[in-house]
């Protein structure tokens, strides 16, 4: 266990809810989930909350044709998050929604203190606007060719290929999305944060060391040099979200709205759990750490904005935001149209979600690079390490030790140096672990799994096992590859949280914490009936992962 605890909160970029999870969405929950548990594996008290992001013009529509109200529709799709989130093994401990009492009151407690200090202000504007919808059109609902890199079918805000931040009146060949129209300009007067008066604060604190990724803070002073803007924070009606105060047409942006929404979230979790106090993780001064997982598309938001919103409410910002790149798959960017947009869903009625955890382990780095699912090297990396490697250990050994033992391990262990080899081979995968270098922390854990099977190969318990006199040298041989499993399912336990329980149902132990690779399960210990705890996946099971018609 951890020799100081430290108390941390994580968060992870709330999925939209306007429909259900996809593979994408789970490339970073995995991650951060992953890392969650390890921590708390540590013995720290690692808070994890998420939420759905509620608001915004695209879902009132979507409500509107569904012939339900925005409220029934998120929520709807909040049940659905969940029931991935559970089939996926992520262990949130909250997950709320920004359309909430909690984060109604903290958006207008911040916007209040912001107008206050003078960080608001109004002026009139042109938008673009819908003239067959009769509406103002939000930027995700424009799409147009970049003004910058020229690629097409890009949405207003932003540019997916160069990553050009721009204003939806500069695309070029603008269109609707909705209508197909060419949006026109019309006025309208709007409130903006002066994210300017932040320019020093926020390149002190992106500078700082731990708060963001190199790269980050490289495509940060992009926008410095380019300039600060101000930020537009609200949204004419109709549009589904917070009125702001003392206003009847006009409503708070979603995206000031969604990252408040983690302290909603944070909220709502501690009025439910009166040990845990909210302005310990979000006062000022606080001593709690605060980490955010996000996708490399949001980095304007989270790294500009965010700390900028927290700082002039007189809240604490960010110990660190991680950023992870896009999923793809087969080397293809997720197309229905292709096959390769698959919901995380449909993945988990034909695939056991946790041989994705474990596949998305082995290529996640701290490094912001794009993975990609190669469903042929998924398969064989299931099959050779997961089933061939690991498992294979208890397997060959528990059928020893019922067999001929009593489902007893020896009084003592044989190869005492073996086994502190792996536990001291601990200490390295804890900091690669700690460090997000999962894919470098595994190659270590399957190097020990060869380990591991080099020596019972080479004892050839099968041999021993044959001759009376040698029993309990078997015996030796055997436990010491349960022990061992054990050892190398500590390590592998925040990857895969469900093998990790059926696994100590086998061992017959209490659930394992990271401190356990140290030392031995006792001598004469009883282990349980060995059941497999991962299989080979049928070939017909990966084909089944193609889009079926509306979804």
């Amino acid at each position: 266990m951890a020799s100081t605890v430290r108390k941390m909160l994580v968060t992870y970029a709330l999925p939209y809810a306007n429909g259900p999870l996809h593979l994408g969405h789970m490339t970073g929950l995995i991650q951060a989930d992953i890392w969650a548990r390890f921590q708390k594996m540590q013995g720290h008290d690692c808070l994890f909350v998420c939420g759905a992001d509620s608001h915004g013009t695209p879902i009132m529509i979507q409500a509107e044709k569904s012939g339900v109200t925005p409220e029934a529709l998120t929520e709807t799709i909040r049940t659905g998050h969940k029931e991935d989130l559970a089939g996926f093994q992520i262990g949130v401990d909250n997950y709320h929604t920004t359309h909430s009492p909690e984060n109604k009151a903290l958006c207008e407690s911040i916007f209040l203190a912001h107008q206050k200090a003078g960080n608001i202000l109004q002026k009139s504007i042109h938008q673009a606007y819908d003239p067959e919808k009769n509406m103002f059109l939000p930027d995700r609902l424009i799409r147009g060719i970049c003004p910058r890199c020229s690629a097409e079918d890009q949405y207003g805000d932003g540019c997916e290929v160069c990553g050009a931040i721009y204003s939806p009146l500069d695309l070029k060949n603008p269109r609707s999305t909705l209508s197909g129209a060419t949006p026109t300009q019309k006025e309208s007067v709007h409130y903006f944060f002066k994210l300017t008066a932040f320019a020093e604060f926020l390149k002190k604190w992106t500078h700082e060391k731990g708060h963001l990724q190199a790269e980050v803070t490289h495509k940060l002073d992009e926008w410095f040099e380019a300039g600060l803007k101000e930020w537009d924070i609200s949204r004419d009606a109709p549009y589904f979200g917070f009125l702001i105060p003392r206003e009847t047409q006009k409503y708070f942006y979603c995206w000031l709205d969604a990252p408040i929404g983690y302290m909603a979230s944070c909220k709502n979790f501690c009025d439910q759990h009166p040990e845990y106090s909210f302005d310990f993780y979000w006062k000022k001064d606080s001593t709690a750490e605060l980490y955010h997982f996000i996708g490399k598309d949001i980095i304007y938001f989270h790294a500009l904005f965010w700390p900028a919103v927290l700082a002039g409410a007189g809240y604490r910002t960010p110990t660190t935001i991680f950023t992870h790149g896009f999923l793809t798959i087969n080397g293809q960017k997720m197309s229905k149209s292709r096959g390769t947009f698959i919901l995380a869903k449909t993945f988990r009625e034909h695939i056991r979600p946790e041989y994705l955890r474990y596949y998305l382990a082995t290529r996640l780095a701290s490094r912001i690079e794009d993975i990609d699912i190669n469903f042929g090297d998924f398969e064989q990396r299931i099959h050779s390490d997961l089933v061939g490697k690991f498992v294979n250990i208890a397997s060959r050994s528990a059928k020893f030790i019922h067999a001929n033992f009593g489902g007893k391990l020896a009084d003592s262990l044989s190869e005492p140096e073996l086994f502190k080899s792996l536990a001291t081979a601990g200490q390295p995968v804890s900091q690669k672990m700690d460090a997000l270098e999962f894919s470098d922390a595994i190659r270590d854990i399957m190097a020990l799994a060869d380990q591991v099977n080099q020596y019972i190969d080479s004892q050839k318990p099968w041999v021993v096992i044959r001759d009376p006199e040698r029993q309990q040298e078997a015996h030796g041989i055997c436990s010491m590859g349960i022990q061992l499993f054990r050892q190398l399912m500590v390590y592998l336990k925040p990857i895969l949280p469900d093998i990790a329980k059926n696994a100590e149902i086998f061992l017959n132990c209490e659930p394992l914490c990271w401190a356990d690779s140290q030392k031995p399960l006792p001598g004469g210990h009883s282990i349980s009936e060995f059941k497999p705890l991962a299989e080979r996946i049928p070939k017909e099971q990966i084909s089944m992962l193609k889009v079926k018609d509306g979804e």
